[in-house]
């Protein structure tokens, strides 16, 4: 893997995929590619905490439409002819044996950095037998792409591939050579190694801090603050610096008492920059949170398992602190009816203004299991807390007055708006047979009529990754939207809602494009939030924005505390925005705000 002629000053990236580690590693993630990093050839980093980078896309059975899991092994990292990168791989089953699918053929991906990778599909090896290890280099001197593979009986073959993007290029195989890999001796733990290449160092410092969790480093205030009165002195806030070097604004806490504001003068004070901290777990028992302003107080609701689900309970505070005091008051804002159908499920209540008018999304079922999406309106001038403000729900419907669903769930359902238009976005489950997974569709609506769709329902993803249907937990749910200047976010969640490697994924699409077309919209292929984020939390996922208030986004979601046996936990922190402007999800406390950082010191100009 390392070239002798390869200079020190050169970086080195390792691909690799790990050894499954039952109850805590399981096939569905170790079989994915992983990277680490090393500036000197000798200790290596894994990159995001040694979780996967990169997964094989799941195939569709056509007959019955349900997934098939795939993984991949023995993951080779090579440059492209014009300087970008390229993984080869070879597919197999989540479970990791033979995929028939992908007999005498390999998978091939793109990415200009690897933080993005475009899957670009199967290579035909043209020979029928299983393949059990390849290599893949750009010839600059041929300009073809050339292919040493070893089947499984241990012959060698070679192919040459003349354009990365057609597969359909691919020559028939001759005698080819595999070229020895040489093992590094600092592997991150469970590493089963693919191949090192060399990077640029600026490259791979990057690349290093791009996958690395953000880290608060410096703290800065100003070092004279003008002032006449001790109002003008609590105004100024601290930058915290992050490792990236974005960074966010905190507040500070300011000892004026040495400060005399009838005497001109300049005087030293110190101060101690605080910010919020919400300590994990917040409520117990509560999952799906959510947490709203609205006319000047905080209010939260969730799914409520301590009830096993039935009913919706509201919290009120006058700051969001405030919704997890200990004795904090619940109020039942809709319990069962059953002269309506309310018996079940009450799940995932969220709080969205659409129009100038406030409602609750949620979805419940009747005597027979099965949920299905509903909003429910405040009644004008009503008070949140007040159940008789409440008007009666109403079932979504498509726009042509018939139901989401009549052989299958939906919930989780939420809303937002993007230049100028309205959309619902939910999950929806088909019932057959053999499980299909959960999938996320949009549509679009008017905000007069929020329970009836104005578009088509359009499917935007479904659980195709090894994170997303770990073990046989096939889902994808609770999407929500963030919105920046220039793109639409949408977080949402995939693998077990109840276990321990439940995940937060994303969605991205640029603003000014259609919503409606799912091949606008750009997926992870890896999660943005996993257990392995940050210590202590796991099974992070579905998951609420809203705004605190110094205005900071925040991210409600719920965990557990333990990786079996606990309860769904809420969870709060803030959503940090890197330097590129790219939302980040695992700002834990400890690392937005370093304690040992916490004490400053400036003057004060008294004139």
């Amino acid at each position: 893997m390392i070239l002798g002629n390869e200079t020190a000053t050169k970086g080195k990236v390792l691909i690799y995929t790990r050894v499954p580690v039952k109850d805590q590693y399981s096939t569905y993630l170790a079989y994915s590619a992983h990277l680490a990093y090393s500036s000197d050839g000798i200790s290596y980093q894994a990159l995001n905490q040694n979780y996967g980078v990169l997964f094989a896309t799941s195939t569709i059975d056509n007959n019955n439409n349900t997934i098939n899991e795939k993984g991949l092994k023995k993951p080779y990292l090579f440059y492209t002819s014009d300087g970008k990168f390229g993984v080869v791989a070879i597919r197999i089953n989540a479970d990791g044996s033979d995929d028939e699918e992908s007999k005498g053929k390999v998978i091939l991906w793109t990415s200009h950095d690897l933080m993005d990778f475009q899957e670009i599909g199967l290579v035909d090896l043209k020979k029928n037998i299983y393949v059990e290890d390849v290599i893949c280099e750009y010839d600059s001197q041929s300009r073809v792409y050339v292919i040493n593979w070893k089947d499984s009986e241990g012959n060698i073959y070679k192919n040459t591939l003349s354009d990365l993007m057609d597969v359909d290029s691919t020559s028939y195989p001759e005698s080819g050579n595999m070229i020895p890999q040489i093992s590094v001796s600092n592997p991150p733990e469970g590493a089963i190694q693919g191949n090192v290449l060399s990077v640029d160092q600026d490259f791979g410092t990057e690349l290093l801090m791009k996958w690395s969790p953000l880290e608060n480093i410096e703290i800065k205030v100003p070092e004279i603050i003008k002032a006449s009165s001790v109002d003008d002195v609590n105004k100024m806030t601290a930058t915290a610096v992050y490792t990236d070097g974005s960074t966010a604004i905190k507040q500070v806490i300011w000892n004026t008492d040495t400060i005399d504001f009838k005497k001109p003068g300049t005087y030293e004070i110190t101060g101690t920059v605080t910010q919020d901290t919400y300590h994990f777990p917040l409520a117990v028992g509560y999952a799906d949170p959510d947490v709203i302003l609205w006319k000047d107080k905080y209010y939260f609701i969730a799914t409520n398992d301590n009830t096993n689900g039935i009913g919706l309970y509201v919290r009120q505070a006058d700051t969001v602190l405030g919704l997890f005091e200990e004795g904090v008051k619940e109020y039942l804002i809709l319990d069962v009816d059953e002269s309506i159908g309310l018996v079940q499920t009450f799940w995932a209540p969220e709080f969205h203004i659409i129009g100038d008018e406030l409602y609750i999304l949620f979805a419940y079922s009747g005597n027979t299991w099965g949920p299905q999406s509903y909003v429910m309106k405040l009644k004008e001038g009503g008070s949140i807390i007040d159940p008789h403000s409440w008007e009666k729900p109403i079932r979504v419907t498509k726009k042509d007055g018939t139901y989401l669903a009549t052989n299958g769930i939906t919930l989780d359902m939420t809303y937002f708006e993007a230049c100028g238009v309205s959309y619902l976005m939910w999950s929806y489950r088909i019932w057959n047979p053999e499980d299909s997974g959960s999938m996320l569709y949009i549509a679009t609506i008017n905000p007069d009529k929020p329970w009836l769709l104005t578009s088509e329902p359009v499917l935007l993803s479904r659980p195709l990754y090894g994170w997303e249907n770990n073990e046989h937990t096939i889902n994808n749910e609770g999407p929500y939207a963030l919105l920046t200047k220039d793109y639409v976010y949408i977080a949402y969640s995939g693998g077990a809602a109840g276990g321990y490697s439940y995940a937060l994924g994303l969605l991205r699409i640029k603003k000014g494009e259609n919503l409606l077309e799912a091949k606008n919209w750009v997926k992870n292929n890896a999660p943005v939030l996993s257990y392995y984020s940050m210590e202590g939390v796991y099974g992070p996922g579905h998951n609420t924005f809203f705004k605190d208030s110094y205005g900071n986004h925040m991210i409600a979601y719920h965990a557990q505390e333990a990786m079996k046996d606990t309860p769904r936990c809420t969870a709060i922190h803030r959503v940090h925005f890197n330097k590129h402007g790219i939302p980040v999800f695992d700002m834990s406390a400890d690392r937005d705000l370093n304690q040992d950082l916490v004490q400053v010191m400036s003057k004060v100009v008294v004139q």
